[in-house]
């Protein structure tokens, strides 16, 4: 006969071969979590920006040699950006516009910078399909409002490339940017 200390130890511990199959279950669990692990890191990764693309975060720009009623066109992160020297009669053209007419109302003040309205700075990438609007150019179509046309489906912006005709939903999107001098701007 077991003594009543068996009969307590056999009734608290589970026999031996439960304990091995618990630590083989464990331990299998832990090494798949760690082979999936190492699967899918790589695919994870490589949906980060590549280095060339990082190493152009921010560019500057020297905005000295524009002229008023000019545009350059320079290129951010693969994509293109139009700085734009305003003249007096365009900020006064955009002044004056109606904004509550307007199908992504903003103001030329909301899409410059304090004291800086005679430039403007967007992204060269119309908000339509992403076709590069004409009109940085010397010489190029500028639409109906004096701003950039988008020759693939249409669309016309007005100075402060804000759309006013055809299919784009929105105004050209105007990046992240700071004036580091007065002819001098960091974007980005």
């Amino acid at each position: 006969m077991a003594s009543d200390t068996q009969r307590v130890q056999a009734a608290v511990l589970p026999p031996e071969g439960e304990r091995r199959r618990d630590f083989l279950y464990i331990a299998t669990g832990a090494f798949a979590a760690v082979g999936a692990g190492a699967v899918v890191w790589p695919m994870i990764n490589q949906m980060n920006p590549s280095a060339d693309v990082l190493a152009l975060a921010a560019i500057d720009v020297d905005l000295a040699s524009v002229q008023p009623g000019q545009a350059i066109k320079v290129s951010w992160r693969g994509k293109p950006v139009f700085a734009r020297r305003l003249t007096a009669d365009e900020i006064s053209a955009a002044n004056k516009v109606d904004v509550a007419s307007l199908r992504d109302p903003q103001t030329l003040a909301d899409r410059t910078k304090p004291g800086k309205a005679e430039w403007l700075i967007t992204l060269g990438v119309c908000t339509h399909l992403g076709c590069v609007p004409l009109g940085a150019g010397t010489g190029e179509v500028r639409g109906d409002f004096g701003g950039y046309f988008c020759p693939c489906h249409g669309s016309h912006y007005d100075t402060a490339a804000r759309v006013r005709k055809g299919p784009a939903p929105r105004n050209l999107e105007v990046p992240q940017y700071v004036f580091k001098s007065d002819t001098s701007v960091t974007i980005g």
